[in-house]
């Protein structure tokens, strides 16, 4: 199926498409549009409904909180943050029996390089995410929420806020919600811009009012999470998922996707395309489809690399990126992650030493410096990497970033280090000769057909 053909069939169904009119947005985007993020907005797309469906508000049965969690695995729902984690067996984790008081978290602290989802889904849609915590925190049989959001995105909060403020108004949030007898209360945070925050221990940290820095696990969250009580984290477009699932059914959202790979993702398309912007479509759609949908390679260009899921995944090659589906299976077989879903495309005017060079000094700058490894050895291959761009390159700096990259990976608390890694193992592998010209030249290769 031709990607027109695809939006066609999704604009057939009746959902609206998303933000600037480009995204097939069948689930999670429909109604983005414009000024319509309100509750009022919402319900009349249907919203809420999946929580009265739950709750037995709506003249059904209702929902057991077991029947929640396994209509969510059936789903085959993965974390839609990067790790990909199956939601369904995470909510199972959180113990049953405990008394004690419970956290549910949403993490849209969205500092992945590339990546723009979530913030628009809060900006546009935010009613989905609370729905989606609501099912979510009754499944686990939580009564306290918080979305922690980014802080460099403040506009995105205040929303968020309003949006509380309407759902508490209609009795969507607080004690007895809809005369259910589940209560359930949500509110907001906002960090400071960290991305180490976005990994969920650092986040909990932030949470408590410490330095932003991972923890050891385990424990696990699950068990020991926000001020030491139980807590499960999801990410945004996770949550914003769920009520979709819940009113439709799980076989209904596996059929959007592939096994394994259920429903439909957000990608966040960047970099040389014509036509930027995030698109929700089904997972295992194949990449060349949605290179389609965004316009294609800028005007006389070629396509020269992928980074298929964020910055911190590997580089792959138009040609190895051309044959692959967007799915968790077909990334990881082709030799890289899904990731957050941001796919940076690279043309052929692009300097690959240039493109590390600017990743490598995020990450350095990004390291929280608790872990030696990431700490020091993301500032070397910083400094390598642009000895190299400023025609300083050594014959033996390419073994010394291999050796310092494996040095880092697996050695640190949390996958930072890896993230720093893996850009740098993957455009050496992909791209040995641009590398080579650069340190025999002290130049660019790309300048010479360019």
């Amino acid at each position: 199926m031709m990607a027109a053909d695809i939006l066609a069939k999704f604009q057939s169904t009746g959902e609206q498409t998303c933000f600037h009119n480009r995204h097939i947005n069948p689930q999670i985007c429909a109604g983005l549009n414009g000024d319509n993020w309100k509750i009022k907005d919402y319900e009349e797309r249907g919203g809420y409904q999946a929580l009265r469906q739950v709750l037995g508000q709506d003249g059904s049965a209702g929902m057991s909180p077991e029947q929640v969690i396994l209509c969510v695995k059936e789903s085959s729902l993965r974390g839609r943050g990067g790790a990909g984690f199956p939601t369904g067996l995470k909510w199972s984790f959180m113990p049953k029996q405990y008394l004690g008081q419970k956290y549910l978290i949403c993490n849209s602290d969205e500092g992945e390089p590339g990546t723009c989802k979530d913030r628009d889904i809060l900006q546009f849609n935010p009613h989905i995410v609370i729905e989606g915590m609501l099912i979510a925190a009754y499944a686990m049989g939580i009564t306290v929420g918080y979305n922690y959001i980014h802080g460099e995105i403040f506009g995105t909060y205040i929303r968020f806020e309003e949006a509380l403020s309407q759902a508490r108004e209609a009795g969507f949030l607080g004690k007895n919600i809809l005369g259910s007898g589940f209560s359930f209360d949500l509110f907001a945070f906002h960090g400071f811009g960290a991305y180490i925050c976005g990994e969920e221990t650092a986040l909990l940290e932030s949470m408590e009012g410490k330095k932003g820095q991972p923890r050891f696990k385990p424990p696990f969250p699950a068990n020991f999470g926000l001020y030491g009580k139980p807590t499960t984290i999801n990410n945004t477009e996770t949550f914003a998922a769920v009520p979709w699932i819940i009113r439709h059914g799980a076989q209904a959202y596996l059929d959007c996707g592939k096994p394994n790979s259920g429903g439909t993702k957000i990608f966040s398309v960047t970099g040389d395309v014509e036509l930027p912007g995030n698109y929700e479509v089904p997972m295992g759609l194949p990449f060349a489809q949605l290179l389609e949908l965004a316009g294609g390679v800028r005007t006389g260009r070629k396509l020269k690399a992928v980074i298929p899921g964020g910055s911190s995944s590997p580089v792959l090659p138009a040609h190895i990126m051309m044959d692959c589906t967007l799915d968790y299976d077909a990334i990881a077989k082709a030799g890289s992650m899904l990731g957050s879903g941001a796919v940076i495309v690279m043309d052929d005017s692009r300097c690959m030493v240039k493109s590390l060079q600017r990743l490598s000094y995020f990450y350095m700058h990004e390291s929280c410096g608790q872990c030696t490894p990431c700490r020091e050895g993301s500032g070397w291959l910083y400094r390598v990497v642009d000895r190299i761009e400023n025609g300083k390159g050594r014959d033996s700096d390419m073994d010394l970033l291999n050796s310092v990259a494996a040095n880092i990976q697996g050695r640190t608390i949390c996958a930072m280090g890896d993230a720093a890694a893996l850009p740098v193992r993957s455009m050496l592998q992909h791209f040995t000769p641009e590398f080579e010209y650069h340190i025999a030249h002290k130049t660019c290769m790309v300048a010479t057909y360019v």
